[in-house]
């Protein structure tokens, strides 16, 4: 094995010859030596690679979150969006899986039961919401659409036992008439036109405030769309709605969900029971920014 100079390998590394001797020095050119002031270079040695740039971490929770969830980092708060949204959100839709079961499930992709049977679509729902929250989070910025409101769809009743039904149209609008709190709906005829309209008074608006994201979620559960799944997916767009528009988002946790579904009922008499409950669930998840050195404005 012979050895070459420091010039020799600047110009076959197309490198200045400084940072040639900083590879040296840094010990990144397996093999180089020092004899007095020259560096011995081993000529079959390739050049280095370069070290990756470390990212700065960002302050704000988009960036934040999106990092996490594509560098796949633990105990974050990535993390805990995911386990807490998903587990109070199937919850309150009837899911007796316990946060623990949840967090298993998120962290292991395995289920532990010790007390009895778990319902097959209790766990499918627990990882298909997992991938909605995914999807919201990459599709954050983007405008909402009727294509992503039904996605969301899919992906959530993807698997689950309402989707081997013929009449139970996964990813798309309801084929039968439902009621929510024993309240009629609007009618499947035409719930394709009020959801064009909705969305079309939405996009109308310049600046959108907390108010304005409670309205259009009133409005939403109020055409309930899909045949099941509405609450999730409709709390599922107000937390990618407060991301989009810089207002910090809120996870209704169990235990507000008799004063949430207060606050639908009454929102159009007093919005100050829904907008009360979702700003005490905001005053919650800013305990989560605050620990995770999340800022918010």
């Amino acid at each position: 094995m012979g050895y070459i100079s420091v010039r020799e390998a600047s110009e076959e590394w197309g490198i200045t010859e400084r940072v040639v001797r900083q590879y040296c020095a840094d010990g990144r050119v397996p093999g180089a030596f020092i004899t007095g002031k020259t560096w011995n270079i081993p000529d079959d040695i390739c050049k280095p690679a370069r070290k990756p740039r470390q990212r700065p971490v960002p302050e704000d929770l988009m960036g934040r979150l999106s990092m996490e969830k594509e560098s796949k980092i633990s105990g974050g708060i990535y993390h805990k969006v995911q386990i807490e949204f998903t587990y109070h959100s199937n919850h309150i839709e009837g899911s007796r899986l316990t946060q623990e079961q949840t967090r298993y499930i998120f962290e292991t992709n395995t289920v532990d039961a010790p007390d009895g049977f778990i319902n097959v679509d209790d766990i499918m729902e627990t990882v298909n919401h997992f991938r909605c929250i995914d999807l919201i989070i990459d599709q954050a910025k983007r405008p909402l659409s009727e294509t992503l409101i039904r996605q969301l769809h899919l992906i959530l009743k993807s698997g689950t036992a309402d989707s081997r039904k013929s009449w139970f149209a996964v990813g798309a609008y309801k084929q039968l008439a439902n009621e929510v709190g024993g309240r009629e709906t609007t009618a499947p005829k035409d719930v394709s036109a009020r959801m064009k309209e909705l969305l079309s008074d939405y996009r109308k608006q310049e600046t959108v405030t907390l108010d304005d994201l409670l309205d259009f979620h009133y409005r939403f559960e109020s055409i309930h769309p899909f045949q099941d799944g509405n609450g999730r997916v409709g709390r599922l767009i107000l937390f990618k709605e407060c991301l989009r528009h810089g207002i910090v988002p809120f996870i209704i946790e169990d235990d507000m969900k008799l004063y949430y579904y207060r606050g639908l009922q009454e929102w159009r008499k007093e919005r100050g029971y829904l907008r009360d409950t979702c700003l005490a669930a905001q005053d919650r998840f800013k305990t989560y920014l605050d620990y995770y050195g999340v800022k918010y404005g």
